[in-house]
């Protein structure tokens, strides 16, 4: 069941990463198998994931997400420079802090390429991961189409532009990456909203867009990882997503040898929240099937209507 945001933010706590404050959630114990950890998107948070969070802490031991550093309730430093190595760092932190070491991954948009750096030092032996679902992202810098306001914001006039940015422009933005017939609905938007503007969140959007600037200049580590790497992969997609929809599906078809992928019709940028019966069903069915987990894992534990 999804949960308001004024709840999921009353259930989250927070810890110290250089300095800087990261709001988290997580669902069941540390000391459970198997766990999950999700990694949000560009622009939002840990909140995309409120409508499939119930069902996945219903099948996983421990369900892990935090607002990524420039993000949601976490801190927003200015200026910074924001990185994808960092990102890792505080998720690689969280997961010691609660002493979990090894995971699965559920992850999306700009989350995808914190994946893929954690896939990179997964294959550098530096983390665990058992197994990696991407959502709609930019896996490949090549496949990736900026939306008008990434490009501007990400431009010589990017401070200017976040500087005049309004709950109206932003939800009129955010509506052309949805499915014609699975946007929001006002409420929604606006919860949206509230998360980009805690901390006045917008201002750092030009630098935040740096990631794809870094997509291009890291990418043979990250490509590179996902052609290399035993860990099981699966990719769901929104196919009418104009940024990473059915075309970057076609190009990780090429490239990644054994190609698991999912397409769910109609859906745009975030499966998760157009379509959240779709992705737990893709979503654990690749569990399920492919990764035959032992008697007493998710498949145990599974419940009837999802």
């Amino acid at each position: 069941m999804a949960t308001t945001l004024d709840a999921w933010r009353a259930a989250g706590s927070r810890f110290d990463h250089g300095g800087h404050a990261i709001f988290y959630r997580v669902a069941g114990s540390p000391d459970a198998t198997p766990a999950l950890l999700c990694i949000h998107g560009f622009p939002t948070a840990s909140w995309d994931w409120h409508k499939v969070w119930d069902a996945l802490a219903g099948r996983f031991g421990c369900v892990v997400a935090l607002d990524m550093l420039g993000f949601g309730f976490s801190a927003k430093p200015r200026p910074h420079a924001y990185a994808m190595a960092e990102q890792a760092d505080i998720h690689e932190a969280l997961l010691r802090r609660l002493g979990i070491g090894r995971v699965h991954v559920l992850a999306h948009d700009y989350g995808d390429t914190v994946a893929q750096e954690l896939l990179a030092r997964h294959e550098e032996g530096r983390v665990v991961l058992e197994s990696v679902c991407f959502l709609n992202g930019g896996l490949f810098p090549e496949t990736h189409r900026a939306t008008p306001g990434q490009i501007m914001l990400a431009g010589p006039d990017g401070p200017a532009v976040a500087a005049m940015l309004t709950e109206e422009t932003y939800a009129r933005g955010m509506a052309a990456v949805f499915g014609a017939n699975t946007k929001p609905s006002a409420e929604e938007w606006h919860d949206f909203w509230l998360l980009t503007a805690e901390s006045d969140g917008a201002v750092i959007w030009p630098s935040l867009l740096g990631y794809m600037e870094e997509r291009r200049q890291k990418r043979e580590r990250w490509v590179g990882a996902l052609r290399s790497t035993r860990v099981p992969l699966r990719v769901i997609d929104g196919p009418e997503d104009p940024v990473s929809g059915a075309h970057m599906v076609e190009r990780y078809r090429e490239l990644v040898p054994n190609p698991d992928t999912v397409l769910l019709p109609g859906i745009g940028h975030y499966p998760q929240v157009e379509d959240p019966q779709g992705v737990l069903r893709a979503f654990l069915d690749f569990h399920e099937a492919r990764l035959r987990t032992p008697p007493g894992g998710i498949a145990a534990a599974k419940k009837p209507g999802l």
